[in-house]
């Protein structure tokens, strides 16, 4: 055993939550505005007497937040790009985009490996086939041109989520998730022939796997 191990024997895990990240912004009431017309929740606006402000908000579900403001980061204003919003459902995400004021893309898939990150890259228009998960996107900017990339995910990859605490962060991810355990439950009733009276649990099982990227109850 080295000495790091050895050090490192008997210590715990500490949990260390991603609570932020810093945009750089050339105009902080400008960035205010576009994001509050969003609507996404406004934590924080803390302006000092030395010049410095700090600026946060938050998506609506997400347990992580931006912030920008004034004297915060010497980042060039607009260099933050492929800032991820993961939703469930890409289409209605555009379109409440879209209704708050953010000129938002057409939702599309990539035609070729990293094509999302490259607005000239080779991008198709319209879901991924078969609505696969983590292949459909759609992008937008603030008005100092931070880029955001919205990402459909629909099934975790194995080992993405822990399976025992299942959350969803909204009605509409709720809803999603129990519409594609509908579906798969009438694939499973049409497999056994028969009615299936113990569906809540099925239902469950089917949500719980989906989000932690475990195998699926078939």
């Amino acid at each position: 055993m080295s000495a790091t191990d050895e050090r490192n024997a008997g210590v715990g895990t500490v949990d260390m939550r991603f609570e932020a990240v810093v945009i750089p912004v050339a105009d902080a009431d400008r960035a205010k505005e576009f994001y509050a017309k969003l609507g996404w929740r406004l934590d924080a606006d803390f302006p000092f007497d030395n010049g410095f402000r700090v600026v946060q908000f938050t998506p609506p579900g997400s347990g992580c937040s931006v912030q920008f403001g004034t004297n915060i980061t010497t980042a060039v204003p607009g260099s933050a790009q492929g800032l991820y919003l993961v939703v469930s459902d890409v289409e209605a995400a555009r379109a409440a985009l879209a209704a708050h004021g953010a000129d938002v893309s057409e939702v599309f898939h990539p035609g070729a490996p990293g094509a999302q990150f490259r607005p000239n890259g080779a991008r198709v228009r319209d879901r991924a086939p078969e609505s696969s998960s983590y292949s459909s996107f759609a992008t937008f900017s603030d008005p100092d041109g931070n880029g955001w990339l919205v990402q459909e995910v629909t099934t975790r990859l194995p080992g993405r989520v822990d399976p025992a605490p299942t959350a969803f962060t909204s009605v509409a991810e709720l809803a999603g998730a129990l519409r594609r355990a509908e579906a798969a439950h009438g694939e499973h009733e049409k497999r056994t022939g028969r009615r299936d009276e113990n569906w809540p649990e099925w239902y469950a099982a089917y949500m719980v796997a989906e989000q932690a990227g475990t195998e699926l109850p078939t």
